[in-house]
């Protein structure tokens, strides 16, 4: 197979690559949701990239087709969407309630604090 051809898999890598960097070096915590939002991006990418079968049909029962499609993974990214909106409309919500609790969401001022009291 050409490397171009497999491009979607490239494009997940470097979305999991920035996802991790921003999560890992970003000291703002809605810049740490963010990078999230993006690895599990990646992953919900990689996830149909996988299901994906090439030739492949709905499956839906009609003459002729005799290669169909498993629509299982796409209804199964469809749900990890939903659930990760909840996750980040929580984190979100936190972030609101530590930015009054602290006046700060940046992470080194908040354990400054923290280790102060």
């Amino acid at each position: 197979m050409l490397v171009a051809a497999l491009y979607n898999y490239w494009i997940v890598i470097a979305l999991m690559m920035i996802g991790l960097f921003v999560v890992i070096l970003g000291g703002n915590l809605v810049k740490k949701i963010i990078g999230l939002n993006i690895f599990q991006t990646s992953v919900f990418i990689f996830y149909i990239s996988v299901g994906k079968v090439d030739g492949g049909s709905a499956p839906i029962l009609t003459e002729g087709v005799e290669l169909y499609s498993n629509p299982l993974p796409h209804v199964l990214i469809l749900t990890a969407i939903v659930v990760g909106i909840a996750t980040t409309a929580l984190a979100l919500a936190l972030a609101i309630r530590i930015k009054q609790a602290y006046g700060t969401i940046e992470e080194r001022d908040i354990q400054t604090r923290d280790s102060q009291c």
